[in-house]
C-alpha cells in the first residue's frame, strides 16, 4: 500500500468492537443450534465464532499494550505487543479452530448420526450470515476507502496493521465456513448420508488451518522485523538529501516497531568543512524535519559516514550483492534517487 499507517490505532479499535460483538452473537446461536439439531458442522463453526471472539479481545489487548509509553526495561516501547498477540492469535486460530473442527469431524464420520430439526440449522446459518456479513463489510469499507477492490489482497500482503486485516481475513473466513456448512447440512439432509455433515466439518477445519497459515506468515514476517513502506523510505532520505550541509545522503534502515512506529537509522555524508557543533545541529534539524513529515517515526539515529564506508558495511550486512531492500539518495547536486528493493 501507499502508506504505513493503513488505518490509526481508533480505526483498528472500531474494527475489533464491530467483529467482537458479532462474534460473539454468531458463536452464541450456533452453539445452541448445535446443542439442539447435533450438526457437527454447525458445532465446528460455533468454535470458529468462539475463537474469532478470543482473536479479538487478544487484539485489542495488544493495543492497549503497545500503546504504554517506554521505559528503562523497553527504551523503544512496547509497540511490537501488536504484533506478539497478532502472531498467537493465528496460533490459536489453528490449535483450537482448525484442531477441534477437524477432530469433530473425524468423530462424526466414525459415528455419523443424522441432524434433526433442519430448519434451525437453516435460520441460525441466515442469521448468522448477515452479521457476519455486515461484519465483513465495515471491515472492507475500511480497507476500499484508501484503495480499489483489486489492491485488497495485496494491501493485506504488504499492511504492517495485522488488528485490521486479521479481522476482514477472519469474517472471509467465516463466510466460507457458512457456506461449507449451508452445503453439508443440506446435502446430509436430502442425501440421507449423515457422514456429510461431518465432512463438512473437516473442510471447515481445513479453511481455519488455512487461514491461520496466512496469518502466521503475514505476522511472523512482522514480528521479527519489516521496514516501512518504500514511499516512506525515500522520503525520509529526501528530507535528509536536501538539508544544507548534506554531501550525501547513503541509506537507510527502517523496522516497524509496531503500525504507527517506525525506528529509522541514516547514514549521512557530511560536508567536509562542517565543524562537530555544526553536524550536531545539522542533525537536530533534520530529526525535527523528518519527525514533523513522519509523526510515525518514534525514535531516529544519525550515523555520520562516508559513502565508500556505507558500502562496504552494506556488504558485510547484506553480501556483496548489497541487497538491502532498502533505498538509497543523493542530494540534490548528486545523482538522482536509485530504488534499492520491492515491497513485500
Amino acid at each position: 500500500m501507499a502508506i504505513a499507517r493503513p488505518g490509526s490505532r481508533s480505526t483498528s479499535r472500531t474494527l475489533l468492537y464491530v467483529a467482537l460483538a458479532a462474534n460473539l452473537l454468531v458463536a452464541a446461536t450456533k452453539f445452541a443450534a448445535a446443542a439442539w439439531t447435533g450438526s457437527s458442522a454447525m458445532f465446528s463453526e460455533g468454535i470458529h465464532s468462539l475463537v474469532d471472539t478470543g482473536n479479538e479481545l487478544l487484539l485489542l489487548y495488544g493495543l492497549h499494550r503497545g500503546g504504554a509509553r517506554p521505559d528503562g526495561d523497553h527504551p523503544l516501547g512496547y509497540g511490537s505487543e501488536v504484533y506478539f498477540w497478532s502472531f498467537a492469535v493465528a496460533l490459536l486460530v489453528f490449535a483450537l479452530g482448525a484442531g477441534i473442527s477437524l477432530h469433530e469431524g473425524i468423530s462424526h464420520l466414525l459415528k455419523p448420526e443424522p441432524i434433526q430439526h433442519a430448519a434451525a440449522n437453516y435460520a441460525v446459518l441466515a442469521v448468522s450470515a448477515l452479521i457476519d456479513g455486515g461484519s465483513w463489510w465495515v471491515t472492507l469499507r475500511a480497507f476500499r476507502s484508501r484503495r480499489g477492490y483489486s489492491e485488497i489482497f495485496r494491501s493485506i500482503l504488504r499492511s504492517k496493521d495485522p488488528p485490521a486485516f486479521i479481522v476482514l481475513i477472519e469474517d472471509s473466513a467465516a463466510l466460507i465456513g457458512l457456506v461449507i456448512a449451508f452445503v453439508g447440512i443440506y446435502l446430509s439432509i436430502h442425501l440421507e448420508r449423515p457422514l456429510l455433515d461431518g465432512v463438512a466439518s473437516i473442510l471447515i477445519g481445513l479453511v481455519l488451518a488455512t487461514t491461520a497459515a496466512l496469518l502466521a506468515r503475514e505476522t511472523k514476517s512482522l514480528l521479527i522485523g519489516e521496514r516501512a513502506d518504500s514511499a516512506i523510505v525515500a522520503s525520509i532520505l529526501r528530507s535528509a538529501a536536501t538539508l544544507a550541509g548534506v554531501a550525501r545522503a547513503n541509506g537507510v534502515i527502517t523496522v516497524h516497531l509496531a503500525p504507527e512506529q517506525i525506528l529509522v537509522a541514516l547514514s549521512i555524508e557530511f560536508a567536509d568543512e562542517l565543524k562537530t557543533s555544526q553536524i550536531e545541529a545539522k542533525v537536530m534539524e533534520m530529526e525535527n524535519r523528518i519527525r514533523e513529515q513522519h509523526p510515525e517515526v518514534v525514535a531516529l539515529f544519525v550515523k555520520p559516514q562516508t559513502a565508500e564506508r556505507f558500502r562496504e558495511t552494506q556488504a558485510r550486512r547484506y553480501g556483496e550483492s548489497g541487497e538491502s531492500g532498502e533505498i538509497e539518495v543523493k542530494s540534490r547536486s548528486a545523482s538522482p534517487l536509485v530504488p534499492g528493493g520491492a515491497d513485500r
